[in-house]
């Protein structure tokens, strides 16, 4: 008998799958209970699978928060795909999280039918219950069922909580007798300096919503503690256009300084220290074509 069966940890990895704003980001920092990945009325907020682990009973968890599933158009829509996609390979269990008031829609089935030809029977995961009656969750339940056999099904909320810790149980049940792969205290892989751009781009979306062009990126250009502690952080926002840029900028650049100002105090909550953060707007023609912004990311630049 190995140590891990001895004391009886478990740990392994759970992919979620799914349309964009489906809800796996806001499952992913629930759990974590801090933000590790970026949430935001606008689809496709979600670039790269983002690692978030937590503690469940005796099982480490590791959440496979995938950019949400679409039809892709360019290469950056390509390259997320295709990391969320790469995340199943990855995965112990397989979670495929459905917009409950949007339903069995064109997206949802699109990723069914790609869930057909795996081997692993996917668990279902119905989000936004809280938004829909019981008639329409028994239907969907049955329809998706129907359509193919989950392992199990799940009704959750995850704004609320509700029906999430029965979810919880059951992946710290299944996964796979095992040592825990992280340190108990460490709830991501993403180095500080990305979730810092992150929560940057974050802000750029609920600030601009309809005004945000998708063809922009945040990237940290430098993060360095100092004497006192606290944090300069310098992060770039890359644009396609100028015109782009002066929408970020706002007038005699009152929006980058609101965006600013609520990037670097939710990061100084999250990091509970100093962050004396400075945003630049540069345009780059074609930066979806640059190689090494993929590079960075950890997404194929080929998208496959």
């Amino acid at each position: 008998m190995n140590k891990s069966e001895e004391i009886g940890t478990r740990c392994g990895f759970v992919a979620l799958l799914g349309a964009p704003n489906a809800g796996k980001s806001t499952i992913t920092n629930h759990f974590v209970g801090s933000k590790v990945s970026i949430v935001s009325p606008k689809a496709q907020t979600t670039r790269t699978t983002i690692k978030g682990i937590g503690i469940w009973k005796n099982t480490q968890i590791i959440f496979l928060d995938t950019p949400g599933i679409f039809q892709p158009k360019r290469r950056l829509d390509r390259a997320m795909v295709a990391s969320a996609w790469n995340g199943v390979g990855d995965a112990d269990i397989v979670a495929l999280v459905v917009d409950a008031k949007r339903g069995f829609d064109d997206e949802t089935r699109a990723i069914v039918n790609s869930l057909k030809t795996k081997s692993q029977k996917p668990v279902l995961v119905l989000n936004k219950i809280d938004l829909v009656t019981r008639e329409k969750l028994l239907c969907l339940t049955n329809d998706l069922n129907q359509y193919l056999e989950f392992a199990e099904t799940f009704m959750v909320s995850a704004i609320t909580g509700e029906g999430l810790d029965d979810f919880y149980d059951y992946l710290a049940q299944q996964l796979p007798t095992s040592p825990w792969y992280y340190p108990e205290e460490q709830m991501s892989d993403l180095p500080l300096k990305f979730l810092a751009a992150e929560v940057v781009r974050e802000k750029l979306f609920l600030f601009l919503r309809q005004e945000l062009p998708y063809a922009l990126t945040v990237e940290p250009e430098l993060w360095e503690r100092r004497d006192d502690d606290s944090v300069r952080a310098e992060m770039t926002i890359y644009v396609e256009r100028d015109g782009q840029k002066q929408i970020i900028l706002g007038h005699g650049g009152a929006m980058i300084k609101k965006i600013g100002q609520a990037a670097r105090l939710e990061l100084e909550d999250l990091l509970e220290t100093r962050i004396h953060l400075f945003l630049f707007v540069k345009v780059r023609e074609n930066w979806t074509e640059d190689r090494n912004r993929y590079t960075a990311w950890n997404l194929d630049f080929n998208g496959s």
